[in-house]
């Protein structure tokens, strides 16, 4: 791999707005929707990639690889809060709690779904991809990217609850 040629750099550029979107559909907020575009598009420059590889593609693949390496990372600072820098401005309102609350089923039903029905759902259903684009993406058959999305969908039904 190799720096991004100027072919591969203005497809990436073209491609910023729907992967920030994703970026959205995985992490829930702006901020680290923002965040994790950031980083992405800092990897994709700094280790470039593959001549062969279709630009759009890699950096969905490389974005959800981050994203993955956040979870972990955010999983080990929740089981050890000591080690972690808390910097966090608490607002006591019943309306941030409720939100919170919120929040947190969503997320918690969404942890509960595996990785890769995480992904192929929020690439379909919030990146608006065609289930061919995402079968594409996520280097499968259309049929497994039909089957993901439906024991998705009946999984966070199960998991959802925001009481």
């Amino acid at each position: 791999m190799s720096a991004l040629k100027d072919s591969q750099r203005e497809a990436l550029m073209a491609e910023l707005g729907g992967l920030r979107r994703y970026c959205y559909s995985l992490t829930g907020n702006a901020a680290d929707a923002d965040d994790l575009l950031q980083t992405t598009v800092e990897k994709l420059l700094q280790k470039g990639m593959p001549e062969d590889a279709h630009p759009a593609k890699w950096s969905y693949r490389v974005c959800k690889n981050v994203w993955i390496d956040e979870l972990r990372a955010r999983s080990v600072r929740q089981r050890y809060p000591a080690l972690a820098d808390e910097d966090d401005e608490s607002h006591s309102t019943e309306e941030v709690a409720g939100g919170e609350r919120k929040l947190e089923a969503v997320s918690a039903a969404l942890e509960k779904l595996p990785d890769e029905q995480r992904l192929t759902l929020t690439l379909v259903t919030v990146e608006g991809k065609t289930y061919a684009e995402a079968a594409e993406i996520l280097e499968v058959p259309v049929g497994t990217v039909m089957s993901r999305i439906a024991r998705a969908r009946k999984n966070l039904l199960q998991h959802y609850s925001p009481d």
